[in-house]
């Protein structure tokens, strides 16, 4: 649609493609390592860095389509070197199982895509007892990125070149709880609205991000870490609602958002109020038939998705940027809360004491 036309500084819009944005990029040297490869987004990126020469590792939960998916990259690319791990990360022994599966692959890794998410109806717990939100899309893809850290300093060291870690988010991350990330409510979900947990862990993506970047840079390490939205697009995400039910919440996200940064929401009292409320309002189901369909010609593409995440993955005008938020494949401003650096650091903590204990 033409409102994804406009380009911004990096020459890409919001119209552009993973192949498009990558046009040129060898990465026969690179190892990756995707979740939630099997689908979506996911698969997209995963095609189309084995078409630049990537070694994609897919990491998914259904082995089965894994291996489907696999078969139908290499059905059209030739040569693309692909393999397939299982990987639940809902589940800390299921992430802990992956991250030695890989180890006995003997392969190196520059680039982490934790691509992988959630969103769910009702706001259970996982098999660790954390609320499902927060497990498989923030818990998990720590505690993967940390038990991978060791090979992609290695790597980086080895072969010279900048490791880079790319989180995927949303714009829904500043739809969340006042105070950013209702820590006592990790363990017990009841009464929670999905939509807000589902912000809240899309936060802790960033603000993972940002607290990972600062200590790389600490330590000196050539390894760049970054978050990215990819945009509204109708994808396995929204497997569990009405494609309507997944746009409206999404432009909902970002109007409160953008009357927040213009200032328009004069406090975080009002603005929690705004954002609770946007998120619980129904649509009849007459009008949800009607814009299912419209949603289906609004949304991006999964080509056009894909785009922001093969962009900071791979291409050199990104070296050595790191700590920052895109979105359109150029550097974005997110919410207040996601800059707060006390609040990643008080994340951080409490996510290592929980793949920990």
């Amino acid at each position: 649609m033409w409102w994804f036309n406009r380009k911004g500084p990096s020459g890409f819009s919001g119209a552009t493609t993973a192949e498009e944005v990558t046009a040129g990029v060898d990465g026969h040297c690179l190892v990756a390592v995707i979740t939630g490869a099997s689908s979506g987004i996911g698969l997209e990126t995963a095609r189309v860095l084995a078409l630049r020469g990537v070694h994609v590792v897919m990491a998914v939960r259904n082995v089965s389509a894994g291996l489907e998916a696999r078969e139908a990259i290499v059905a059209k690319i030739p040569g693309a070197r692909i393999d397939v791990l299982e990987l639940d990360l809902s589940s800390i022994a299921s992430v802990r199982r992956f991250a030695s599966e890989f180890g006995s692959l003997n392969l190196p890794l520059n680039i982490l895509i934790n691509n992988a998410g959630v969103m769910t109806r009702n706001c259970t717990r996982s098999c660790d007892g954390l609320e499902l939100h927060f497990a498989t899309n923030h818990i998990g893809h720590f505690l993967l990125t940390n038990l991978l850290l060791e090979n992609m300093k290695k790597t980086c060291r080895d072969s010279c070149l900048e490791g880079r870690i790319v989180n995927l988010t949303s714009s829904g991350h500043s739809m969340t709880y006042r105070e950013g990330i209702s820590f006592d409510k990790i363990h017990d979900p009841s009464g929670l609205n999905d939509f807000v947990a589902y912000g809240q862990s899309k936060l802790a993506n960033i603000l993972h991000s940002n607290e990972l970047s600062r200590i790389l840079k600490e330590e000196g390490v050539n390894i760049s870490a970054n978050a990215v939205h990819p945009g509204v697009i109708t994808t396995n995400l929204f497997r569990n609602r009405t494609i309507v039910s997944g746009i409206f919440s999404s432009l909902a996200i970002n109007f409160v958002h953008q009357m927040n940064t213009k200032g328009f929401l004069a406090s975080e009292k009002h603005l929690h109020r705004a954002q609770i409320k946007m998120a619980l309002v129904t649509v009849p189901p007459t009008l949800a038939a009607l814009l299912n369909s419209i949603g289906r010609i609004i949304c991006r593409t999964v080509e056009q998705g894909a785009a922001t995440t093969c962009y900071v993955a791979m291409h050199p005008q990104v070296k050595g940027i790191s700590g920052k938020y895109f979105t359109n494949c150029d550097i974005a401003n997110p919410s207040s809360q996601a800059s707060d650096a006390e609040l990643a650091k008080k994340l951080w903590k409490f996510s290592f004491k929980i793949v920990s204990s």
